[in-house]
């Protein structure tokens, strides 16, 4: 894809023209479509030329290169089942005894993919206990700016229940008004993650994004943690002694 828009301007015009690779002529008869880069193993189609075996010969010295068979699947073989028989038909081709040992190499992408994950088994948890240490600190730094706002309103209580607001009713209102703030903060955050994935896309030139369901856990949790954090001040302001409220002020 990559190719056909630097050498012939668009994928479209590129069809059936001529182009010369080491001084030989080839028709162009395909595009193939976009396929993106892999940051682990994989090979970048983008920014290849693929032709005939037989031609490649003529025009490059095999002995000098590195040659290797890429082998792709069909969707319901798994990547093990795959590579056994290509281990089977290697040693077929290559005539091996049961009792030689291989004389080539199989390579599985999901292989490497699978030690890259395993390494990052580690950050993963260490991402979740800071994630958790900070929804710790922030359910404390919350509580204690409810406890504050419970003490200035004190008289603003009092007079609400004077006039007959429900203990449940003052209760409501401070858990709502916890749980909006820990969106507040929620919402901030999904920001800068939004615009650090838009640096990220550019930087690694594939796209990076938030899943839709990382979104609402991530807002389901802050109302969680709001709520959780303004239970004891909502419910001591819901306690309160109209009375007592009232003189306070």
């Amino acid at each position: 894809m990559k190719v056909a828009e630097k050498l012939l301007g668009s994928p479209e015009q590129a069809l059936d023209k001529m182009l010369t690779l080491r001084g030989k002529k080839v028709l162009v008869i395909g595009v193939i479509k976009k396929q993106g880069k892999q940051m682990i193993g994989g090979w970048e189609f983008d920014q290849s030329v693929i032709i005939p075996y037989k031609f490649a010969e003529r025009i490059m010295n095999k002995l000098r290169t590195d040659p290797f068979i890429m082998v792709q699947g069909q969707d319901n073989l798994s990547s093990k089942a795959l590579k056994d028989e290509l281990s089977g038909t290697m040693r077929s081709i290559r005539k091996l005894s049961p009792t030689k040992d291989d004389n080539f190499a199989l390579n599985d992408i999901n292989d490497l993919s699978a030690a890259v994950s395993s390494a990052f088994v580690s950050l993963n948890i260490g991402g979740w206990a800071i994630a958790a240490l900070s929804l710790i600190v922030g359910m404390f730094g919350v509580a204690n700016i409810m406890f504050v706002t419970v003490r200035e309103r004190t008289g603003q209580i009092g007079l609400k229940k004077a006039i007959g607001a429900k203990n449940r009713i003052i209760l409501t209102e401070f858990l709502l008004e916890s749980a909006f703030l820990c969106i507040i903060g929620g919402l901030i955050g999904l920001l800068l993650v939004f615009i650090m994935t838009k640096i990220l896309s550019g930087v690694f030139g594939f796209p990076v994004f938030i899943s839709t369901t990382n979104m609402a856990l991530a807002i389901g949790i802050c109302i969680f943690v709001g709520v959780l954090a303004g239970f004891i001040p909502a419910r001591q302001a819901s306690r309160m002694d109209p009375v007592v409220a009232i003189r306070s002020k």
